[in-house]
């Protein structure tokens, strides 16, 4: 894939990381995956369920500050 980024396990827009695959970014154990947004919304699965556990982190420390 070309671009104006350079993954480091990309050769000859083949994956090597991921069993020689046809490089697309964010796939499924793509290095990618779950750290930066894609205009693909199936490919944000992973960030979307890391931003619900941090606001779930978020809610139950903030519930156990409480007095009793």
């Amino acid at each position: 894939m070309a671009g104006g980024w350079g993954c480091p396990h990309e050769v000859n827009d083949s994956c090597g990381k991921i069993n020689n695959l046809p490089c697309d970014p964010g796939m499924k154990g793509c290095v990618l995956a779950g750290r930066f947004v894609f205009a693909n919304e199936d490919k944000n699965a992973r960030l979307r369920e890391k931003q619900a556990r941090a606001e779930n982190t978020a809610v139950d420390d903030d519930s156990s500050a409480l007095p009793p």
